[in-house]
């Protein structure tokens, strides 16, 4: 499948400029917006888009706010408080308007620590994405908050959690706190894997490669 890399720049409600690359196949399809990790930024996700790319699947990697090339980055985001924080979810919601105005259809999320965390957020706010592939998603990242929306989560999305048990931080084991969020997840559409070794968010890729491969799989038999 042909594919282009496509540098955008995206406006949110807010009034904050998002940098994008949107990885733009030939013909709209099934879409997917990639949200990074802290700290990181769009291009962490430049592999997974790749292999997406191949099977058909549109995607738009963003930087978040105070990150990368957008509004306030590369390195704002160390200054952020809380509040700040979790108004990325205004960047998540244009970069979905940019998808869909693109014609990509059905849509899905995915994210990287505290990507993974606005990715399930938003997931539980629009009934319009079928699903959501989530990195390394916390309980609780500067007040970006994943059980409550775990418990929103309608039966008809899906959810694919990953995480790794040597993915220690002040917030707690990845590992175990993807169990607890998998089992708040109100959907029979979920899938858990967590790893001995991965480290933390995208980081994940390097250790096992292959599970690219997987999610892409999933994320074909959605379609």
């Amino acid at each position: 499948m042909k594919s282009m890399e496509e540098r955008v720049e995206l406006i949110t409600i807010d009034g904050v400029k998002i940098s994008g690359i949107h990885y733009k196949i030939e013909s709209p399809g099934a879409g997917i917006l990639l949200l990074h990790m802290m700290p990181a930024a769009k291009e962490s996700w430049r592999g997974f888009a790749a292999k997406l790319n191949e099977v058909g699947i549109g995607a738009l990697a963003v930087d978040l706010r105070g990150h990368g090339e957008s509004d306030g980055g590369p390195d704002g985001y160390r200054t952020f408080t809380d509040e700040e924080h979790q108004l990325s979810i205004e960047d998540v919601k244009t970069g979905l308007k940019f998808q869909n105005e693109e014609g990509h259809s059905p849509l899905f999320v995915a994210g990287a620590s505290i990507g993974a965390n606005l990715a399930l957020n938003i997931l539980a706010e629009d009934p319009e994405i079928e699903g959501a592939i989530l990195l390394s998603a916390g309980i609780n990242y500067r007040g970006v908050q994943t059980l409550p929306a775990a418990k929103k989560i309608r039966p008809d999305q899906s959810v694919y959690v990953i995480a790794a048990k040597d993915d220690e931080s002040k917030h707690g084991n990845c590992g175990e706190l993807a169990e607890d969020i998998f089992k708040a997840l109100a959907t029979d559409k979920k899938k858990l894997e967590v790893f001995d070794v991965g480290g933390h968010g995208t980081n994940i890729f390097w250790k096992h490669p292959d599970l690219m491969d997987r999610l892409v799989r999933w994320l074909q038999e959605l379609i």
